[in-house]
């Protein structure tokens, strides 16, 4: 035992930068006395004691899911930069994955059974958050009613998600990318502005949801805002699961139907093709609006939308809430408020378009 005690007690020494000989049953110190030693050796075994007896950080379980990304697009390092602002603020909040965090990726390749099969999946693995991007939401809803759901959606009341943007109730908040139909007449007074002759306007987009879902969540809005506009307008849908020739079809069916401008609907998967939709619009000589600046940054011309990034972050902390205990219930529903528009001059050139200095003026980026 007291050989024991005196390997201990050398081992303290050595982290506290004494020197120590032994001596038979005696100890020596240079530059301290014994008593004060043992003192001090005994607080700091009862030390060690105790971080030994400290439980480790308990890792919590995020659930990420998309039906329109692959799994590879949801990482720290991805070349999405909305995931990278994501994933940046969760790590400034103190969640790292692989220390602290474990991260469950749903993307579009596991939906091969079909999204309602993959949310059910979700569901029974039961991590400590679901972060929902699209229209996954409703499916949640309808499966659970305790697991707390982030988010990221279109306007949650109409949809039916939560019973308000201050108080959602349920388990069930996040993120609004909806603003109102004022958006959508936003984006329409926009191209008007570079395409003062626009008559018929065709709306571009994934449709990931049944056809009433996807009325409430954007079809409906963009037709109210084309008609307040006075346009005539078209739909041009691309179903779910995509692909490249889906997109062609349709580009070039809004060609064929006589529209002379294009509005691109904002979607993950919109998002993920957006250099093939841009090259696909440009070829057709149509001039086009855009959600997203990362559109015009592909060739598009114009882009009119809320900060992504910003958007993210609010996600961000909202996961942080529920994980120290917040009901998702209780957390309000955050509506986007900050907006940023981008131009790409040298699309409007190859156009044959003219933007209005005015207009150049106010844009947040211009792509000379």
């Amino acid at each position: 035992m007291r050989s024991q005690l005196a390997k201990l007690f050398l081992a303290i020494a050595a982290q506290s930068g004494y020197r120590w000989v032994l001596q038979g049953a005696n100890f020596h110190g240079v530059g301290m006395r014994r008593r004060d030693f043992l003192a001090g050796g005994l607080s700091v075994a009862a030390g060690v004691s105790r971080a030994a007896a400290q439980p480790a950080a308990a890792m919590r379980r995020l659930a990420i899911f998309s039906v329109f990304e692959p799994a590879a697009l949801m990482q720290e390092k991805s070349e999405n930069r909305y995931y990278r602002a994501l994933f940046a603020e969760l790590r400034r909040l103190g969640y790292v994955e692989g220390q602290n965090l474990s991260i469950e990726r749903y993307g579009k390749e596991k939906t091969v059974s079909g999204p309602a099969a993959m949310v059910a999946e979700v569901v029974r693995q039961n991590p400590d958050v679901v972060y929902v991007l699209g229209p996954g939401g409703l499916l949640f809803k309808r499966e659970t009613t305790t697991l707390p759901i982030v988010a990221m959606t279109g306007d949650p009341v109409a949809l039916g998600l939560v019973q308000s943007l201050a108080r959602p109730g349920g388990n069930i908040t996040g993120v609004s990318v909806d603003t109102g139909p004022s958006i959508h007449g936003k984006r329409i007074a926009l191209l008007r502005e570079i395409v003062p002759a626009m008559s018929k306007l065709a709306f571009l987009a994934a449709k990931a949801t049944t056809q009433a879902d996807w009325e409430v969540a954007q079809l409906g809005a963009v037709r109210a805002a084309a008609e307040a506009a006075r346009v005539d307008f078209a739909v041009a849908a691309v179903e779910l699961p995509t692909s490249e020739a889906a997109y062609r079809d349709a580009i070039a069916q809004v060609a064929r139907d006589g529209a002379n401008a294009v509005m691109v609907g904002d979607s993950p998967d919109t998002m993920i093709n957006r250099h093939l939709i841009a090259n696909l619009i440009g070829a057709t000589g149509l001039p086009a609006i855009y959600p997203f600046s990362d559109f015009v940054e592909a060739g598009g011309l114009i882009a009119y939308s809320y900060d992504l990034v910003e958007l993210n972050k609010r996600v961000a902390n909202i996961i942080d809430a529920i994980l120290r205990g917040t009901n998702a219930g209780e957390i309000p529903y955050y509506q986007a408020t900050n907006f940023e528009m981008s131009i790409n001059q040298k699309t409007a050139m190859a156009l044959g378009l003219t933007v209005p200095a005015t207009l150049l003026a106010t844009a947040d980026n211009v792509i000379e």
